[in-house]
């Protein structure tokens, strides 16, 4: 028995990887989004590269579930072995940029919107969302289009997560450190060297902890990724720049930890943004629950993703592997396609 629903998916994914969808530059596959919606006589609308529908029957008088993924890619790195953007398949792999991150959700939530599209008995509104910059939190994907949507009482995220449900994620926050010296001839004494001032806050960085420990994100973990400093071998440098990264869990605001960490370094310190905090879900939730009656394990996720712009509660669950995010020669199985599809409607048959 043919399922019209997995082949179309799959005929639309493989039309997307032909297709150069970088952040902000994702035009060509929103179109392949609407002409898809078209074809099914869904009617949607157009915010940007940001596409979105809502269910035939929608009443505003119920709460609404939205249905969230992402069609922007990374760019792709130099490992790849394959043409990115050709589509093949090969032993049940479609290969491909954006196969697995996060295209394979994106059809899969699409499949499952047009499912339920045309159900006048529904307990709940659907829209669906295809959402754009994504993958660098850029302020013309899924925070401007939630102030177009109507009112969501909560989320399901399409994310490479094999199908288990997140039920929390770790915030990121970026802080470039600037540490100050005096700058002179490195033959001459000079106790203001700007790289040993930076260690000394790097050196905290690396052994502070945070208190408090999330039992599904664990602690918040700090890295200095990225160090700056000095021209010449002969110059003692007057500035040195290092980066922090910092995943905070849900326990920390992103204003919180930037604090904490400003009042014990003495490097100059600014914050890239304070929008990326951490996002979490009632363990009591609906939705949750529902996910848990029928086997679906959970977990908390150290990656992000455009959950942690969203203001009211959200799951990420979807079909793929996060270990093949934006690695080379990126994947997803067909069967994992088929899965998530099914996966998909059982978790909202139980509460629709």
């Amino acid at each position: 028995m043919k399922d019209t629903a997995y082949e179309e998916a799959v005929v639309l994914l493989s039309a997307l990887i032909n297709t150069p969808s970088f952040s902000g530059e994702e035009g060509e596959t929103a179109a392949l989004i609407c002409s898809w919606l078209k074809e099914k006589k869904i009617q949607y609308k157009q915010l940007q590269n940001n596409v979105w529908a809502k269910n035939k029957h929608f009443d505003p008088r119920k709460p609404t579930i939205l249905l969230n993924s992402h069609h922007d890619t990374v760019k792709p790195n130099k490992g790849y072995t394959r043409d990115p953007f050709e589509p093949t398949l090969e032993d049940g792999k479609l290969f491909g940029l954006g196969s697995n991150d996060a295209g394979g959700c994106l059809v899969a939530l699409m499949a499952t919107f047009n499912h339920f599209y045309d159900r006048a008995d529904l307990a709940y509104n659907l829209i669906y969302a295809a959402s754009a910059e994504e993958e660098n939190s850029g302020q013309h994907g899924i925070s401007l289009l939630l102030t177009a949507l109507p009112k969501v009482e909560f989320a399901i995220v399409g994310e490479p997560t094999a199908m288990h449900m997140a039920i929390a994620e770790k915030g990121l926050l970026v802080i470039d450190g600037y540490a100050a010296g005096v700058s002179g001839h490195a033959a001459h004494n000079n106790t203001e060297n700007a790289i040993y001032n930076a260690l000394e806050d790097i050196q905290w960085v690396k052994s502070f902890r945070f208190p408090t420990i999330s039992s599904t994100l664990g602690e918040v973990k700090m890295n200095v990724t990225q160090i700056e400093a000095g021209k010449q071998h002969n110059v003692v440098p007057a500035t040195c720049h290092f980066v922090i990264d910092v995943r905070i869990n849900e326990h920390y605001t992103n204003q919180s930890v930037f604090e904490t960490i400003d009042k014990h370094t003495k490097s100059t310190l600014k914050a890239r943004s304070f929008r990326l905090n951490s996002s979490s879900i009632d363990q009591h939730h609906a939705i949750v629950q529902a996910g848990k009656k029928l086997g679906y394990p959970t977990f908390g996720s150290p990656t992000l993703s455009d959950q942690t712009l969203m203001p009211f509660p959200s799951v990420k669950i979807g079909p793929g592997d996060t270990k093949r995010s934006h690695a080379a020669d990126e994947y997803i199985l067909l069967e994992e396609i088929q899965e998530g599809i099914s996966t998909y409607i059982q978790l909202l048959n139980t509460i629709l």
